[in-house]
């Protein structure tokens, strides 16, 4: 009897950056996996992943998930590129949003321009308040709303903010003006500042459902034109979306939610790279994405990544959701190297992106940027680069570049300006990893830099060198780990209330009816989405501070759902407070009464989660068949001669020395002659000081 074939079914992860497309493919049956490099196509991301997808399957009917970090979201904000957007608002609070917190774009002086999303004209008052303690003092007229959707459509608004004062207290007004405007809005792209953030505090719940309904537009066109040219070439599984709090959501809940992607494609990485160091026996590492555009760096500390409770994509663009602590900044590989008025060599943050791209690509950029340097140094191979659309690249040309916009104006040799150039952008990203490990009170001797991304691996020895970090470890596809992030990401869903009381009044019994209540609406949200998980966990936070204080510190509670009515009290509360207050600020405060402002519940849907043992060596190749060519690569001031190899084929425990460069098809691995580099089970890459 001959057994059937298994039918394939492979998961897909697809990374979008600026410059490239990151695919990984993993077939659920058999264990084995591949990765694919393409362009980004700007005008529509949706053509550069069925083009990553197509380098490696030949029928999109062969995958039953996609889960796609995407910087659509981003960009929007960044580019101030949304759609035109009005606000329906309590009258007297319709310049709540150009306010702000009486911040300035600049800390000094007297001068500081700042243009809202939206303008003044798109921002119309009703008559409607309610209290802070959620009593309606004016009920909203429903004649009101639909005056004020008249005059918002007229100038053009493709979609709308509900943001009442007071209504995380008391959401009945917004209900009802969004009832209203569903009879007469032309679409959906409705945001209800309740439903975004039912949380104190205006500004912040203004700038996030405002931002929210900016993107519901141009979120809702993309994910439609990615669903239909993915149905359209046989795919029919399901797609999910990574969110900025490391976890995913369903197509329907980004549409619904778009500001939650924020920082959707960085926070994939951080997932990756937490699960690949714990794996290897790394829990407290630095992941160093470093893409075409930027930098990005994010501390996990004991296998856990940070989250902050809001960040401010730009300035005055608040978003208050749950998001990865994650530092950016503009040193990735097309970051332009210029001279300054002051004759200071400057890297980025004006980036080349994919298109033109660098000098090297022969696009019609005529500007150095970081990879331009590395590859005139030797570092990066000439003859294959990444990516698969350019047969070679131009080393001529790059040279040329900086020559005319580096050598000459600051009067040195072109490979010294090469190596200028790298050396700025190592300090540009060594100060930003000081930043989120010494100045946060960590000490980097305990820490691993995990450098990923299309360019971060030829960095790897400058950055434990400068920041003092014990090694460096290099994953075992550097160039598409935010794409095995969106593999291993879980999904998750979370929601906060308001609760704004004093400890000591708490009703708890209400307390525990409303944490089971929103427990119950995340796993419905769960099971819609049609995935299948491990299991489903629940986290309940509590946002407290002390009476009179202004921050809060957040409150893990050590309490099971299932239990939550019979163990919750005042006193379980003041102890977690407690001790929560004294790690984080050394003593505790005394004789002070306690307040409990928000409620945050967290409900999980733990993914299964692939061996990583399967992306390790196959132990086909020695090291001498591993290495492949050998060649000069400018270091410190000469040339060096270095050893070339093919990094997927080392052996495992194999260790190469310095000088090294090891090539794959995603990115090239520079290991300093002072260092020397091991190959782990999983087929990671341990970079360390040589042992003298």
């Amino acid at each position: 009897m001959v057994s059937k074939p298994k039918r394939s079914r492979t998961v897909v992860g697809v990374d979008v950056g600026g410059t490239f497309t990151d695919v990984f493919f993993l077939n659920e049956v058999d264990g084995s996996c591949d990765v694919a490099k393409v362009p980004s196509t700007r005008s529509d991301q949706s053509v550069g992943i069925q083009e990553g997808i197509a380098q490696q399957l030949k029928k999109l009917s062969e995958v039953s998930l996609i889960i796609h970090g995407t910087t659509v979201g981003t960009n929007a904000l960044l580019e101030r590129k949304g759609a035109k957007t009005g606000i329906i608002t309590t009258r007297g609070f319709r310049d709540v949003i150009e306010m702000r917190r009486r911040d300035r774009p600049e800390t000094w002086g007297l001068w500081g321009m700042f243009e809202p999303i939206v303008s003044r004209e798109l921002r119309v008052e009703v008559d409607e308040r309610v209290l802070a303690d959620g009593t309606i003092l004016t009920q909203l007229d429903a004649s009101d709303v639909k005056s004020a959707a008249g005059k918002l459509l007229s100038l053009g608004a493709e979609s709308v903010c509900i943001f009442f004062i007071n209504s995380y207290a008391n959401d009945t007004n917004e209900k009802l003006a969004v009832k209203t405007l569903k009879e007469i809005w032309p679409n959906d792209h409705i945001t209800s500042s309740s439903e975004i953030l039912p949380e104190i505090r205006e500004f912040e719940r203004c700038s996030t459902a405002t931002l929210n309904a900016y993107l519901q537009p141009p979120i809702g066109d993309y994910l439609e034109r990615l669903e239909g040219g993915l149905q359209k070439g046989g795919f029919g599984g399901e797609v999910l979306i990574v969110q900025s709090n490391g976890g995913v959501m369903s197509v329907n809940m980004a549409r619904s939610f778009p500001v939650r992607t924020a920082l959707s494609g960085p926070a994939a990485g951080v997932i990756a790279g937490a699960y690949i160091g714990v794996s290897a026996g790394f829990p407290n590492l630095i992941t160093c994405d470093m893409g075409g555009t930027s930098f990005d760096v994010s501390l996990v500390a004991d296998g856990e990544s940070a989250l902050a409770a809001q960040t401010a994509v730009d300035f005055g663009m608040v978003v208050r959701t749950p998001m990865i602590e994650i530092t950016t900044i503009g040193a990735g590989g097309g970051s332009i190297a210029s001279v300054d008025r002051g004759g200071l060599l400057q890297i980025g943050p004006e980036s080349a992106g994919s298109d033109p791209g660098p000098v090297c690509y022969g696009q019609g950029n005529d500007r150095p940027t970081v990879t331009d340097a590395n590859v005139v140094l030797g570092r990066i191979n000439a003859e294959k680069p990444i990516g698969g659309k350019l047969a070679r690249l131009d080393v001529d040309a790059a040279k040329k570049a900086i020559k005319i916009h580096v050598a000459d104006l600051l009067e040195i040799e072109i490979m010294d300006a090469a190596e200028a150039i790298i050396r700025v952008a190592n300090a540009k990203m060594a100060g930003a990893i000081r930043l989120v490990s010494v100045e946060r009170g960590h000490d980097p001797e305990k820490f691993v830099a995990m450098p990923f991304g299309g360019g971060g691996a030829l960095h790897a020895g400058a950055l434990i060198k400068d920041v003092g970090l014990s090694k460096a470890l290099v994953p075992r596809y550097p160039g598409v780990t935010s794409a095995l992030g969106c593999i291993i990401a879980d999904m998750r869903f979370d929601r906060v209330h308001t609760i704004n009381a004093v400890l000591d009044d708490l009703d708890i019994r209400k307390l525990a009816s409303e944490i089971k209540k929103t427990a119950e609406d995340g796993q419905k949200r769960l099971v819609e989405a049609d995935v299948t998980f491990d299991g489903v966990e629940h986290l309940i936070e509590l946002d407290m501070l002390y009476l009179g204080q202004t921050h809060t510190v957040a409150v893990r509670l050590p309490v099971g759902l299932e239990d939550i009515k019979s163990s919750l009290n005042t006193n379980v509360i003041r102890t977690a407070f407690e001790n929560t207050y004294e790690k984080v600020f050394g003593r505790l405060l005394h004789n002070i009464g306690i307040r409990v402002l928000n409620l945050r519940v967290t409900v999980i849907g733990r993914r299964p989660k692939f061996d990583l043992s399967i992306l390790g060596p196959s132990g086909d190749y020695t090291i001498e068949e591993a290495k492949i060519d050998s060649r000069e690569v400018w270091f410190e001031g000469k040339w060096r001669q270095t050893d070339v190899y093919s990094r997927l084929n080392l052996p495992k425990e194999q260790v190469v020395s310095g000088p090294a460069l090891l090539e794959q098809p995603d990115t090239t691995i520079f290991i300093d002659p002072d260092l020397e580099g091991k190959v782990d089970q999983f087929g990671n890459l341990i970079i360390s000081r040589k042992n003298v």
